[in-house]
């Protein structure tokens, strides 16, 4: 799964958003880190549309412009909830390896670098 549809998943994981909604969303969720371009963000929803992992939830005209809704389906949820246990898993395994690297004796990572 890449990084943007990691985000807008999450971005849709408590609530039904529209792309800007989505966009806002991911910014705040990365701490600025993930800004994704319009063109990117509707890549993306068609995409994740298309897998089964997003649906459309409603339709509404606001100031004269349609804003489309999209909410995760039960597929995008187990999808979001495996993905995040699959990065929470590498995540551990990295904090082990860093850990055990500082431990051993001659690897230059327990007194700083020579």
């Amino acid at each position: 799964m890449t990084k943007a549809a990691f985000f807008v998943l999450t971005a849709l994981a408590d609530q039904p958003r529209h792309g800007y909604g989505i966009l806002r969303e991911i910014e705040e969720l990365s701490g600025g880190e993930v800004q994704l371009r319009v063109g990117t963000l509707y890549g993306v929803l068609d995409r994740l549309t298309a897998d089964g992992l997003i649906a459309l939830d409603r339709e509404e005209v606001q100031q004269g412009r349609l804003r489309r809704y999209y909410r995760l389906t039960d597929e995008g949820v187990r999808a979001l909830g495996a993905e995040a246990q699959r990065m929470a898993a590498g995540a551990d395994a990295a904090r082990r390896r860093l850990a055990e690297g500082r431990r051993a004796p001659g690897t230059g990572l327990a007194g700083g670098l020579a």
